[in-house]
């Protein structure tokens, strides 16, 4: 039997992000210049360097059994593809974008116009369900300057932050949809065991990067009212101190509200509040 076969993007941002979480998730290769397969030193795995966009594809098809790409691939390819894992980076939304001038205030004002974008399968799917007919215009790459060049009425395209809109002088008419970047998987895949044994090791460095380790001393009269605010994943680790007034505390918590949880800690009379980032986790 061949072995496992997981595809990844050959190049660009996603490309450095991937190898990076799966090293961390124990899942090193090194790859030889211009060469489509790695071999992961722990498991019998062959990395697979592919374009992101051919991913979902070649998933589907079962080229490879498992691979990373972004969820607004796997729509728009419509691939028969499972999604086993949300990674939490590269996320951006699909909107559909109008000049600040225009009067469309719904996708029903956009009836017979003409609508440029690189994802034409979910950018019809969704006029379609809005009983809306429009005019596609397929294209590869940047559509923000189509609407300029009297190309289109309106564009579909991914939106981040949205300076690229304003500087085209566009606005967000509707989202269509919110994407990330995704693990995916064939639904037939031969080696079932190993795949969930790789969304497992992924799944513990994505949930460690959501969460710091804080650990912080407190007097024993205020414990109940500092568990209120660090709660943990299940419950906080108590440890007493040589004085019995006191105890110390170790919780996970999310990273994202660290600032604000040591701040109510600190006004509770906590003292010693310490951050330490976590790698990788199993809960």
């Amino acid at each position: 039997m061949k072995n496992f076969r997981f595809g990844v993007p050959s190049k660009g941002r996603l490309s450095e992000i991937t190898a990076e979480l799966l090293k961390q998730a124990g899942l090193s290769f090194r790859r030889q210049e211009r060469s489509l397969f790695a071999r992961v030193r722990e498991l019998p795995i062959d990395m697979t360097f592919l374009r992101t966009e051919d991913i979902p594809v070649l998933c589907a098809e079962g080229a490879i059994d498992m691979g990373i790409t972004g969820s607004d691939l796997v729509a728009e390819a419509n691939a028969d593809v499972a999604t086993r894992l949300d990674l939490g980076v590269g996320e951006c939304r699909l909107s559909i974008c109008v000049p600040e001038s225009s009067p469309a205030s719904h996708v029903r004002d956009l009836a017979g116009a003409r609508v440029a974008t690189s994802f034409p399968h979910v950018t019809e799917t969704y006029f379609k369900s809005h009983g809306a007919h429009l005019h596609l215009v397929d294209l590869s790459g940047s559509v923000e300057v189509m609407i300029a060049l009297g190309v289109a009425d309106a564009i579909v395209d991914l939106v981040e932050t949205g300076s690229t809109l304003a500087a085209n002088q566009l606005r967000v008419l509707e989202d269509i949809g919110r994407y990330q970047t995704v693990v995916i998987q064939n639904p037939r895949c031969a080696h079932p065991d190993l795949a969930d044994r790789i969304v497992r090791r992924l799944q513990g460095v994505v949930i460690a990067r959501s969460y710091s380790l804080l650990e912080y001393n407190v007097p024993r009269s205020k414990l109940q009212a500092a568990e209120q605010v660090t709660p943990g994943f299940n419950s906080p680790t108590v440890s007493a101190l040589e004085d019995p007034e006191w105890c110390a505390v170790r919780v996970m918590v999310k990273r994202k509200e660290m600032i604000e949880i040591m701040e109510k800690l600190e006004a509770l009379g906590a003292s010693a509040i310490l951050e330490t980032q976590i790698t990788n986790c199993r809960l």
